[in-house]
């Protein structure tokens, strides 16, 4: 695993199954520090492991070789990560709604669904080999953002 600390942490790791572990246990730990509620937390854990995993399986192919990078960042209102693959990209707006029809049966784009699901706000560079995501922090019980919430 190869860092760089500039304005937040960019790590690049290989594009294997459970490589992501480190990355994850430092962010856990960086969360728990701003005070992140056990919502905000699963929300980030759960949209980081469904990114990084289709970087891994859809972007790289499952090509040992290839690599991701993750870039974060995180301050008491906000974690922003990235997970950008080797690949050459998708249209996300393509990606079938797996709620829909026959797509009800189909195990692809259940990730994607979840992502957009828990983060506040995703967007995907042109090339559609690199995801942006955000969310903001919640205040206690009463689930009340730090921030407002950017529209989509």
């Amino acid at each position: 695993m190869e860092s760089n600390e500039q304005n937040g942490q960019s790590v690049t790791i290989k594009g294997e199954p459970g490589s992501i572990a480190p990355v994850w246990n430092e962010l856990d730990s960086k969360l728990h520090r701003h005070n992140y509620t056990d919502d905000d937390i699963f929300a980030v854990h759960l949209s980081l492991e469904e990114a990084f995993t289709n970087a891994v399986k859809h972007g790289n192919n499952m090509d040992l070789t290839k690599e991701v990078c993750i870039e974060y960042s995180i301050n008491s209102e906000k974690v922003e990560i990235t997970v950008a693959d080797q690949g050459g990209g998708f249209d996300p707006d393509a990606v079938p709604d797996p709620r829909c029809g026959e797509n009800l049966f189909k195990a692809e784009g259940r990730g994607l669904l979840l992502i957009r699901s828990y983060m506040d706000k995703i967007s995907h560079n042109p090339q559609g080999n690199q995801l942006r995501m955000i969310r903001y922090r919640r205040i206690g019980d009463n689930n009340e953002q730090v921030s407002e919430k950017a529209s989509n």
